[in-house]
């Protein structure tokens, strides 16, 4: 049962190392792969309307007040997270790098070119359909093992340097931002709760997928 699983497998593809600057083609292109799926799921979360995920809704937020699209602010925040690391001895990867690039791009590609279903129920599916490819591609950029993204790298870091349980950092950082977005006029509703409860699973689903469909 894929709700079961306890950490990331490791598939032919795999790199051995997250700091490995020269991987496998596959590794690469896998990783690009799960990046855009996962950018993919958070632009149509936000194309939904129902809400957005935590940075998102952050991003989303900060984008009302300056002339920048939500892509661009997300790409802006990645990279502050990212020097963040520099005070909590974290190196980031290639899948890192790429984290930021590919997810921004993608979300903004999909606000430009998707548009927002006109019932509610068409509303609430894109929502589910969104938080499934955040999982699937998660599920890719995790197992490629290239360096986790800027906020995965953040919350580990954070948890060595506090020794706090990784579920509180967690919890901490996520409501820290989503307050803020909301603060700053980024939209919480009902597909912010779906992607709070529902990317846990999602995310593990998407491991068991890949590495039974694409090991």
């Amino acid at each position: 049962m894929f709700l079961t699983i306890k950490k990331i497998p490791k598939v032919s593809w795999s790199s051995k190392k997250p700091l490995n600057l020269r991987p496998k083609l596959a590794t690469f292109l896998f990783l690009c792969f799960g990046l855009s799926l996962f950018g993919i799921g958070e632009g149509l979360l936000l194309v939904s309307t129902t809400g957005a995920s935590p940075w998102s809704v952050l991003a989303q937020g900060i984008s009302l007040h300056i002339d920048y699209s939500i892509g661009l602010i997300t790409f802006f925040i990645s990279l502050f997270v990212i020097f963040l690391w520099i005070f909590l001895s974290q190196k980031p990867g290639i899948g890192t790098i790429l984290n930021a690039i590919i997810i921004a791009a993608m979300i903004d590609i999909c606000l430009n070119y998707v548009q927002t279903p006109d019932s509610f129920i068409s509303k609430i599916l894109l929502a589910f359909l969104a938080v499934f490819l955040v999982g699937l591609g998660s599920g890719f950029y995790l197992i490629a093992n290239l360096g986790p993204g800027p906020r995965d790298g953040l919350m580990t870091g954070l948890q060595r340097k506090s020794n706090f349980p990784i579920a509180l950092v967690r919890a901490f950082l996520e409501i820290t931002v989503v307050s803020i977005g909301w603060y700053l006029g980024g939209i919480v509703g009902i597909g912010t709760l779906l992607f709070a409860f529902g990317v846990g699973p999602a995310v593990a689903l998407g491991l068991y997928l890949v590495n039974k469909s694409f090991s």
